[in-house]
């Protein structure tokens, strides 16, 4: 039986920022609870983005609306309603007509879509996050132009278009302002499990005003879908300047464009020397006809004899002998047997465990070609560095359990992806990169210098033991590592990075399970089958789910907690469940019987203390009901599961709606729809998710990003309701930034903070970081002029 463990309560902590020369640690002041950031010298400074005010303006019916950035920086302390710090005026061209202390917005009702504004700091002309000038925005959002990539055509010749799909943020020339890196997917985009050909997948960069930097293509061997790139904005090394790392391969390249739109310069990525003496080459296209399927298969088979499998007697000596029919074949098998084999085998053994099982229709996968993990510089798209994906395919799934379950799916198990990035020594960022979680599961951390990646550690759970790569069932079964063997089939479609301990390191909470930040497996979580499911009493994964929230979600008990949903159905002890963050342990769920496919959390009834919690069917239909932070049911009805947003000015939580083709609102549990994103298109089918829901712009509240219907442009929607919560931007927050680069991956999941914020916050509970805030003019070691001639806005 688990048992909770203390969280260790933050030192007393703020920072206060320099000018213009590169920020590196702060003073400290009385003020909230703030992190230390643990390295364990006792003034260890979390590295995180030099932002500028953010401000903007919006025209409402009431006046202008404005709303701006406090920094972290600028806390000097806390009552319960909220931080202190800083004193704003704001200006209406050159008039003076406010001074605002209690919050970061204002209403000026006096104002019109004509004027002009200006916050200043109180006493600091010059302070970091000095902001520009700015026009009032004629409705609740502005739009981001895109340039949407040309239609195009399979090899098989069906016709695809392209929309705006993931998005992420972050500072790619140092300048404090962030910069968008958008996602197209392809209409033909496709999940792990359907066969067929996909279009080509871009990522663009884009300034605020819609300048299109450069476009990253990412060539034929990158197969569009939720579960393919899996792209990370992030500050890795420190300079001031987000480099972007994702999965390549030959054929990858960076595309830069002339102000007429065309193409001014193309550059590959750097294939590795081994490749190009085996003789690849960016040309190269290693999508499969179902031709060449066939024909591969037969090579694997022509092989049987010789894999170390068979050789260890682990698995049947024969195909015959694994597929139950009498011996026909004589081994080696030649080129003429192995290509009855395959006949065998597709027409014959594969329909019979399911009808479902259409080889012959198999086409599109790429399961052979070198696969990469490439560095590129933010602010130009240039390659930084090109190393070795980890780990790679090995096959083409049959190691990995793709032919052993009823319904035969080559290229599913072996190519399931997810990305995020940790603190895992409290200080510095780190990427994350996995590959698999139903079989075999595998977690890589990385350390990016400015000149090299190296690998920080490698959790991988070994294969998971097979009697029969074509008949057996490998999920719920252990790996082969001592260490890491029950990682298996405990990965979600998502991870987060979490101070799961509290030792100021944040951890990987892989799904059910969650890894140290030195990489060890700090738990993986099991619980008795209940008396209705298929294996009474005996002790079980959680196992596997498509939704997980990590936050402090009870404010009553000491450290994180964790809300899953489980697709296990009658193999599962739970449908949903609440686990303590740094033990594992269940602290309540609910048997299902079922895939429960969503599960959300979030203030959604200020009147009952911490966040309330639920689960659902994908339709929403078997709900578990509203439940409080303890599991207590406050109603039989639940929200939306696609997407929250910290949208109200009471601190609350709105939920976004709208799937596939119907328009997206945001949604208050007690006020209904609060506004209707009319125009507008949510993203992956039934997920509806926004394109990104994060505090990207002005105070502490979220954005709402989300693409237009035709996709010419990204729609960044403001809450406008005036608020008088004081809090720091959330980019601010270790964990909510980290979150925020996470949740393109995979199934997009909200992005939650390290510390609990809901509508009765204690602010003087809230955790403040002392900061670290490099700017690329000090990396250079300009200041004064040199640092202004280079863009810093102070």
């Amino acid at each position: 039986m688990f048992s909770p463990q203390p969280r260790l309560r933050p030192v007393l902590v703020a920072t206060a920022a320099a000018a213009c020369l590169g920020l590196t640690s702060a003073s400290a002041v009385a003020g909230p609870a703030a992190t230390s950031s643990g390295s364990g010298d006792g003034a260890a400074t979390v590295q995180l983005e030099r932002l500028d005010r953010g401000l903007v303006a919006a025209t409402t019916p009431e006046g202008v609306f404005l709303s701006w950035r406090l920094l972290a920086a600028e806390v000097s302390g806390a009552t319960a309603d909220g931080v202190t710090g800083t004193t704003f005026h704001v200006y209406r061209g050159d008039e003076k007509v406010a001074t605002v202390t209690g919050s970061t917005n204002y209403l000026d009702a006096a104002g019109d879509g004509s004027d002009t504004y200006t916050v200043k700091p109180v006493g600091r002309d010059h302070a970091v996050g000095r902001a520009a000038s700015v026009t009032p925005w004629a409705t609740g959002y502005t739009e981001l132009p895109l340039q949407k990539p040309a239609d195009g055509v399979t090899p098989v010749g069906e016709a695809y278009t392209y929309s705006a799909n993931d998005l992420s943020v972050g500072d790619l020339d140092g300048d404090g302002a962030l910069e968008y890196v958008v996602k197209w997917d392809p209409s033909n985009s496709k999940d792990v499990s359907q066969v067929g050909y996909t279009g080509t997948v871009y990522l663009d960069a884009y300034e605020a005003d819609g300048t299109l930097l450069y476009r990253f293509d990412l060539g034929p061997n990158i197969r569009a879908g939720a579960h393919y790139t899996q792209f990370l904005v992030y500050d890795f090394d420190g300079d001031g300047r987000a480099e972007i790392m994702l999965k390549t391969a030959p054929g990858t390249k960076t595309v830069r464009f002339a102000q007429d739109g065309s193409v001014a310069s193309e550059d590959f990525v750097t294939m590795l020397p081994d490749d190009v003496a085996a003789g690849y080459s960016n040309t190269d296209d290693h999508r499969l006809s179902a031709a060449q399927y066939a024909q591969r298969l037969a090579g694997v088979f022509q092989g049987w004899t010789t894999h170390p499998e068979v050789m260890a007697g682990r698995w049947p000596a024969t195909l015959e002998e694994a597929w139950g029919i009498e011996p026909r074949w004589t081994y080696p098998l030649s080129a003429a047997s192995a290509t009855e084999a395959v006949d065998h085998f597709v027409d014959v053994y594969a329909p019979a465990r399911s009808t479902r099982n259409q080889l012959r229709n198999f086409n599109g996968f790429v399961l052979d070609g070198p696969e990469y993990l490439t560095v590129f510089e933010g602010a130009t798209g240039a390659e930084l560095e090109t190393v070795r994906y980890e780990p790679g395919r090995t096959d083409d799934g049959l190691m990995w359990g793709d032919y052993a379950m009823a319904r035969i799916e080559p290229g599913n198990r072996v190519d399931r992806f997810l990305s995020g990035v940790a603190y895992l020594d409290g200080s510095r960022p780190s990427a994350v990169f996995a590959r698999g979680y139903y079989t075999r599961s595998t977690v890589a951390a990385y350390d990016w210098d400015g000149e090299h990646l190296s690998r920080r550690w490698f959790a991988d759970s070994g294969w998971v033991p097979m009697t029969n790569p074509f008949d057996d069932g490998p999920h719920g079964r252990d790996g082969t590592s001592p260490e890491w063997g029950t990682l298996t089939t405990q990965g979600d479609h998502s991870l987060s990075a979490a101070d799961a301990d509290g030792d100021g390191k944040q951890e990987i909470v892989y799904g059910s399970a969650t890894l140290d930040d030195d990489g060890s497996l700090l738990y993986s979580s099991f619980a008795e089958m209940p008396p209705q499911s298929a294996a009474p009493g005996t002790v079980a994964r959680l196992g596997h789910g498509d939704a997980m929230h990590v936050t402090d979600i009870d404010p009553a008990r000491p450290g994180l907690e964790i809300w899953t949903a489980h697709e296990g159905g009658v193999w599962a002890p739970f449908g949903s469940a609440m686990r303590d963050a740094a033990t594992g342990e269940v602290l309540f769920g609910s048997y299902s019987g079922r895939d429960t496919g969503r599960a959300m959390i979030g203030d959604v009834d200020p009147a009952v203390p911490g966040i309330e919690v639920w689960a659902s069917m994908p339709n929403g239909t078997e709900g578990s009901g509203t439940l409080s932070a303890t599991g207590a049911l406050l109603s039989p009805a639940t929200m939306g599961t696609n997407q929250s947003v910290r949208w109200a000015a009471d601190g609350t939580t709105q939920i976004v709606d709208g799937a596939i083709d119907v328009t997206p609102r945001i949604v208050d549990r007690s006020r209904g729809v609060l506004r209707t994103l009319g125009g507008t298109l949510t993203n992956n089918y039934t997920k509806g998710n926004p394109s990104l829901v994060a505090d990207v712009l002005g105070d502490w509240r979220e954005e709402v990003l989300v693409r237009t219907a035709d996709s010419s442009a990204i729609r960044i929607h403001l809450s406008t309701e005036v608020t008088d919560i004081k809090m720091f931007t959330l980019l601010h927050d270790p964990q909510y930034r980290v979150e925020v680069a996470r949740q393109q991956t995979t199934y997009n999941q909200p992005s939650y903070p390290g510390f609990y914020l809901a509508s009765d916050t204690d602010f003087r509970q809230v955790p403040v970081p002392a900061g670290r805030y490099p700017h690329p003019c000090a990396d250079r070691g300009l200041s004064g002029n040199g640092c202004a001639a280079e863009g810093c806005r102070g």
